[in-house]
C-alpha cells in the first residue's frame, strides 16, 4: 500500500468555493481525489511537453462525398501507421463520417498525425485528446 501524506493548503475562500462547486459537479467524493486528478492532469501535459511516449485519440468528422477526401485520409493514416494502434469508423448520416484513431508515440509525432488529418480540406472538425500511458503516474 502506498504511503499517504497529509498537507495543508491555504486558499482564498472564493477560490475554495469555486473548487467545491467543481467537485460537486464532477461527482468527486472529496477534495483530495479532485486535487490528485488536477495534479495528474498537469503531469500528463508535462509528458506531452517533454515529448515522452504518450497515447491519445484523434477524432474527426468529415463529409465523405468530398472528392478524393477518403483517399487522402487513408494515405495519411498509412504514412503514420506505426503510431496508429486502432481505428473506428462510424457512418453518422448519409453524408458524414466520424473516425476515432487510438495513437501511441512521442507527443510531437502524435501531434503531426493529428494536424495532418484535421487540416485536410473536407474535414469539418477534429480534435486530439491527449493522455498518458500511465507508467509515470501514481
Amino acid at each position: 500500500m502506498k504511503k499517504l501524506v497529509r498537507f495543508g493548503v491555504s486558499l482564498d475562500h472564493h477560490l475554495l468555493d469555486d473548487f467545491d462547486r467543481l467537485i460537486q459537479r464532477r461527482k468527486y467524493t472529496n477534495r483530495s481525489e479532485a486535487l490528485r486528478d488536477l495534479i495528474r492532469d498537469h503531469l500528463v501535459g508535462q509528458e506531452w511537453d517533454e515529448d515522452k511516449e504518450t497515447v491519445g485519440t484523434v477524432t474527426f468528422v468529415y463529409d465523405h462525398h468530398v472528392r478524393d477526401l477518403t483517399r487522402k485520409l487513408t494515405d495519411i493514416q498509412h504514412r503514420y501507421q506505426k503510431l496508429i494502434l486502432s481505428g473506428m469508423h462510424v457512418h453518422l448520416d448519409h453524408d458524414h463520417c466520424l473516425e476515432v484513431l487510438v495513437v501511441k508515440g512521442k507527443g510531437s509525432e502524435i501531434k503531426k498525425v493529428s494536424d495532418a488529418l484535421v487540416s485536410v480540406k473536407g474535414v469539418k472538425h477534429g480534435k486530439l485528446t491527449m493522455t498518458t500511458t500511465g507508467k509515470g503516474l501514481s
